[in-house]
């Protein structure tokens, strides 16, 4: 009997609290969502969450992932953009030296275009091909195809440069 009691409390409970959060509308009421950032302030976190790869006349975006290495790479370049002489690695990858280490966050991954990877903590790697090996995603190129990158990246040394700062805004 009590379980039954308790049941109708709870119960009645859940119905007050729909009822309380009902309103009457009007013809002339409109609904606005509710945001809890300015457009500044969400244009400043989606710029966060973003860095440029330039690669001569092409400038990529990336996304960072959401991890302690891809903090570290965010940290490094907010000290100012990051020149990397890469070259060619069997035919799926540029890798250059990052010139320190970052802390890792390796886990076991099928690479695709457009990924961004920390190797052995010191080296970082553009994909423009795939590749399964045990990797940091630093993160990922937008919008990218294969051949894009393919056809930015050339076929043998390439310098590139990270930034956080877009080198086409000005």
């Amino acid at each position: 009997m009590r379980r039954w009691v308790g049941l109708l409390a709870i119960a009645l409970m859940g119905w007050e609290l729909v009822a309380c959060g009902t309103e009457e509308k009007g013809a002339n009421s409109a609904t606005q969502p509710i945001s809890s950032f300015s457009k500044s302030e969400e244009e400043s976190t989606m710029e966060k969450d973003v860095f440029y790869i330039q690669v001569n006349d092409t400038v990529f975006t990336a996304k960072f992932e959401d991890h302690s290495s891809a903090e570290a790479f965010r940290t490094l370049l907010e000290s100012g953009p990051l020149t990397v002489s890469m070259r060619d690695y069997g035919n799926f990858e540029k890798v250059g030296d990052l010139g320190q280490s970052l802390p890792q966050n390796d886990t076991s991954i099928t690479t695709v275009p457009g990924d961004v990877i920390l190797y052995q903590g010191d080296s970082i790697t553009i994909y423009y091909d795939t590749n399964s090996w045990t990797f940091t995603r630093l993160g990922r190129i937008q919008n990218v195809t294969k051949e894009e990158l393919v056809e930015a990246l050339g076929s043998g040394d390439v310098t590139v440069v990270f930034s956080l700062e877009d080198p086409n805004a000005e």
